[in-house]
């Protein structure tokens, strides 16, 4: 695609917007109010907009490789801490998605550079949870099953944190873990426990 076609579609896009409501920018630019903060990885094939079937306002995005949720990490804890505290999100969504490279790639043993830190938080996961993942048969199965456990532990993550807490008793806000099937477009859900990690992990933890 050249760049000139952005732009072409960008203007079509505006046309389609005012068609609809004559007021939609003005609305737009009055501000936001999202329900979710989405916290999903960066493949090009995978835009939370989409999947999730949501307007410019509904969801508040933040992506990296991996859909990681790293407390020294300064962008995902931003986001956190501004979408928590103080657009009030009701929900966080942590969306994984099968075939994953970068999951891809923290499973293979070799030197990846720059990479190498980001990717170690992978790799923890797969040491938390060896014996399950080393019982498994095939190469692809272990892979798409360690995405799943990497968004179960990035939710962990979450629930860790003061301002995920801190809400979770003043609001009752929810932590949530999803991956996408490329293969169907469908989403999957988890059925992350809140209440029973949070109560587990409250011994340690508890910061609010």
């Amino acid at each position: 695609m050249h760049i000139e076609q952005v732009f072409a579609n960008n203007e079509k896009w505006i046309q389609e917007k005012l068609s609809a409501n004559k007021d939609y920018f003005n609305e737009l630019a009055k501000g936001q109010a999202p329900e979710f903060l989405y916290i999903g990885c960066s493949d090009s094939r995978v835009t939370a907009e989409d999947i999730m079937g949501v307007q410019p306002g509904e969801v508040f995005v933040h992506r990296n490789i991996a859909n990681l949720v790293n407390s020294v990490d300064l962008n995902v804890m931003s986001v956190l801490n501004y979408a928590v505290r103080h657009l009030k999100v009701n929900h966080i969504v942590v969306c994984g998605h099968y075939y994953c490279g970068g999951v891809k790639a923290a499973m293979q043993p070799s030197d990846l550079g720059i990479l190498n830190p980001w990717l170690r938080n992978i790799r923890d996961v797969y040491r938390l949870h060896k014996e399950e993942l080393n019982a498994i048969n095939t190469e692809d199965e272990r892979y798409n099953r360690l995405i799943e456990l990497n968004v179960q532990e990035q939710c962990i993550n979450l629930i860790k944190t003061a301002a995920v807490q801190q809400a979770h008793k003043e609001r009752g806000l929810l932590v949530h873990g999803w991956v996408f099937d490329i293969r169907s477009g469908r989403l999957i859900d988890l059925k992350i426990d809140f209440p029973n990690i949070l109560a587990s992990i409250m011994e340690i933890y508890k910061l609010s």
